[in-house]
């Protein structure tokens, strides 16, 4: 029984990754009507359910009235049947639809319905550009992504509850009321006047402040993810205080919204008491004088006082039940706005898979500015043989990495255009594209998983011994075997900590190394690849670049300049142009501003010199 339920909203279920909408109501609707089947029957079960409460009080209030007009010997020979009906609906119909409500919101919605919506703004998140991730945090985004689907979630489930139980309760009590007698409904109809007026005056303040405040949870979440994220960084630079510092910042807004928010709901509870004590005063007191007047009976007051007193506890319940939809719906507005966003690179409607056939990469005229006017790459044109090395050299800032986001597609160029075998990048698939490229950098992160998925995830049909391979021939199989987690596990089993943090730059380097050597793309990029490695371990692995260079299309980025020296040609770049360019050997004869860079070497490493001035 359970399990039927618990399939009923696959969380899983496979659709196209389309941009979900940027409105509200619509953005919640895309995800509902996925599920509407069961949200439907849930509305219909709700309905039931509140129809069976109030039938329980019209139940005490016709009791009442047997009790008072028939003698104790003829109860039961004379009502036996309605009691029985009573009995019935108390004893069976009422667990029934109360238990088929908890299995459709517990064992249908709420697991399903929530990593539904998580699933898919995750898939949709995940593959916005580069730039959307760097211009946020990223515990910020994920907060975003697995706060949205509870609180859509629990707000589609409480307006349903909300609506039936207010519409039926006081619907019933109106009718029932004015069985009894037409005078017993006035206080019914002021209090349903003043109950409105509190909810239109306090709940979109509420609203509006539950988004306010959302949004200042996400930044706090953020900045103390933040500070966790870079724990190194502030250990190394003793700034724990400066980080309090940064947290209090938002945890001062923070309190200060939520402060907001507990005024408006201070407010709003006060009005509810003042009017629901007129209710239980008003209905009570007239309901009194008209049994005075033998108006109605005895088991219409017992009916009365139930329903008022129910209202009353109801009414406490629907307003913080429409107060935390609203509270929830401001925390989906929030998420929305983050998540909704368009994408920043996009693929064609007709682009096609990339074909590498030889590996030759050509800039014609390429610009990129970041939004700016001028700067960063600026009408730059190259061609790349096939199979050919090519080094960029330049001080930071030049465009030499740019020049690699740009042909890895993590941006589009804003002029010109890049081919790779005569075929626009920009009319290729991504996927496609980033396949035939493999890439080991300076900053390498690995994902907080094993040894042996990292590496797979060059090549994630992999086995073992294409693995251990990969591992030999990146040097990494010296301290690979040793490796021990803080669950047990070892050797290509161990996990490698957030980021990699577990292991030293230099075996993250090689593990970095192992997973491209598995991918074995035809064209390869290099940037700062051997910078983390010490004198001993990059001569090896200069021998094991080398072999996995072969036949391939190579861009290599290198401060120190004896790690690309031996490159078949070397780029000067400045100011997000080429300045020079040709073979080691050939620039050093010249004596431009390689020859200069060359002599400032120091150590090995790039001089910081002003490339600008050199030019002139």
């Amino acid at each position: 029984m359970l399990s039927y339920f618990e399939s009923l909203v696959d969380p899983l279920t496979d659709r196209p990754n389309a941009r979900p909408p940027d409105r509200l109501w619509p953005f919640v609707w895309h995800f509902v009507r996925q599920a509407w089947r069961v949200i439907a029957a849930l509305l219909v079960v709700a309905g039931i359910v509140a129809l069976i409460e109030v039938s329980l009080f019209d139940f005490v209030g016709r009791i009442v009235d047997m009790l008072a007009d028939t003698p104790p010997s003829a109860l039961f020979a004379e009502h036996g049947t309605t009691l029985l009906v009573m009995a019935l609906v108390a004893v069976v119909l009422r667990p029934l639809a109360a238990t088929l409500h908890l299995f459709l919101v517990h064992q249908a919605v709420e697991p399903g319905l929530t990593n539904l919506i998580r699933w898919q703004t995750h898939r949709y998140v995940l593959r916005q550009s580069v730039s959307f991730f760097q211009n946020d945090f990223a515990g910020r985004l994920a907060n975003k992504i697995v706060q949205t689907g509870p609180s859509l979630r629990e707000a589609v489930v409480s307006m349903i509850d909300a609506i039936w139980y207010v519409t039926i309760y006081t619907g019933s009590a109106l009718v029932l009321f004015a069985q009894a007698d037409i005078w017993l409904t006035v206080p019914l109809i002021f209090w349903i006047v003043a109950y409105v007026w509190v909810l239109v005056h306090f709940v979109p303040r509420v609203k509006n402040q539950a988004t306010v405040m959302a949004e200042a949870r996400s930044t706090m979440t953020g900045r103390i993810v933040d500070s966790y994220t870079n724990i190194m960084t502030v250990k190394l630079f003793a700034h724990a205080e400066r980080e309090d510092d940064y947290a209090r910042e938002s945890i001062v807004d923070h309190t200060a919204k939520f402060r907001t928010m507990t005024r408006l709901v201070t407010g709003m509870n006060i009005s509810l008491v003042t009017i629901n004590g007129l209710l239980i005063a008003g209905t009570l007191g007239t309901a009194l004088w008209l049994w005075q007047s033998g108006a109605i009976t005895i088991g219409a007051i017992a009916l009365a006082a139930g329903l008022v007193m129910r209202i009353n506890a109801m009414s406490g319940w629907i307003m913080w039940v429409v107060t935390g939809i609203f509270e929830n719906l401001g925390t989906v507005a929030e998420g929305m706005e983050a998540i909704a966003r368009p994408y920043a690179v996009t693929d064609r409607a007709d682009a096609k898979p990339l074909a590498v056939t030889r590996g030759e990469i050509r800039y014609e005229d390429a610009s990129f500015h970041y939004g700016q006017t001028r700067g960063v790459i600026d009408r730059l044109s190259l061609t790349i043989a096939p199979g050919e090395r090519v080094g960029l050299v330049g001080r930071s800032g030049a465009g030499k990495s740019t020049m690699v986001n740009l042909l890895l597609r993590f941006h589009d160029v804003e002029g010109g255009r890049i081919l790779i075998d005569g075929q626009d990048i920009s009319a290729v698939t991504q996927e496609s594209l980033r396949s035939a490229i493999g890439m080991v950098t300076q900053d390498t992160s690995l994902l907080h998983r094993s040894v042996r998925d990292n590496i797979r995830y060059g090549l994630p049909d992999a086995d073992d011994a294409a693995i251990q391979a990969a591992l030999e021939r990146s040097h990494a199989d010296g301290f690979v075997p040793d490796l021990v987690d803080l669950g047990g596990r070892r050797g290509l089993d161990a996990h490698v900590g957030e980021r990699g943090v577990k292991l030293s730059g230099g075996q993250r380097q090689r593990i970095a190394i192992a997973r491209v050597l598995l991918k074995d793309a035809p064209i390869l990029i290099l940037d700062e690849a051997t910078s983390a490695l010490d004198s001993e371990i990059e001569a090896a692995i200069q021998e094991d670049l080398e072999a996995l260079m072969e036949g391939k299309t190579v861009i290599a980025i290198a401060h120190r300049l004896s790690t690309i020296a031996r490159m078949d040609r070397l780029v000067v770049m400045d100011a997000g142009r080429i300045v020079e360019t040709g073979r080691h050997d050939e620039l050093v004869a010249a004596g431009g501003i390689y020859a200069r860079l060359w002599a400032h070497q120091s150590g090995g490493f790039l001089g910081e010199i002003d490339l600008e001035a050199e030019a002139v």
